[in-house]
């Protein structure tokens, strides 16, 4: 299994930015899909899930601003993510779970004032 991140970049606050994560080896319809971020000097933390009968969650930090979403015909899941905030800066990780657990490699969000 391999997730695939993309779509980071430095924004401006108050900007968007849409996330990515190819999934390749598991089909991201039976999987428990999630976005996490690790700011500087941060845990982990969760920002947004969705499970397989797409059901969805958010920190309460991101609520009525990011959405996660899934196309199972791409096999990709997003983040869409809207009036981004300083606090926003993150490297974000794309993680699966489905008998096991998997990571992507983390893409780097910086939101600039």
């Amino acid at each position: 299994v391999q997730l695939q991140a993309s779509g980071g970049g430095l924004v401006q606050a108050g900007g968007s930015l849409r996330l990515s994560c190819a999934a390749s080896g598991t089909a991201v319809r039976l999987n428990f899909m999630a976005w996490y971020r690790q700011g500087p000097g941060n845990a982990r933390e969760l920002v947004a899930s969705i499970t397989s009968g797409g059901r969805t969650n958010y920190a309460d930090s991101v609520k009525g601003r990011f959405t996660i979403s899934r196309d199972n015909a791409e096999n990709t899941v997003y983040l869409q993510m809207s009036s981004l905030k300083l606090e926003d800066t993150a490297v974000y990780y794309c993680y699966a779970r489905y008998y096991g657990e998997y990571w992507g490699q983390g893409t780097l969000v910086t939101v600039s004032s």
